[in-house]
């Protein structure tokens, strides 16, 4: 059996990890640039849905859920949600 690192599929990428044992740290730092999550808010007595970047910083406010995604979307981010 050869075992070049050139004929092998996964050569030269980063070694896969497990997100579901990250910390509260790592997963902050995960994407954090290219994540964002939605999170219904109560907001002046209103129903609204908070975004977030990945590390917890408050970015903007919408009116409705699909509003909120969309405006990730439009931002070239990946909305995640959080329940």
């Amino acid at each position: 059996m050869d075992m070049n690192s050139e004929n092998q599929p996964n050569a030269g990428a980063p070694p896969a990890f497990d997100i579901r044992h990250l910390s509260a740290e790592q997963f902050g730092a995960l994407g954090v640039s290219h994540i964002a999550y939605v999170k219904p808010i109560v907001m002046n007595g209103e129903q609204g849905f908070a975004i977030h970047a990945a590390d917890g910083t408050p970015m903007a406010v919408a009116g409705d859920r699909q509003v909120a995604m969309a405006a990730i979307l439009q931002h070239e981010m990946m909305a995640m949600s959080v329940h």
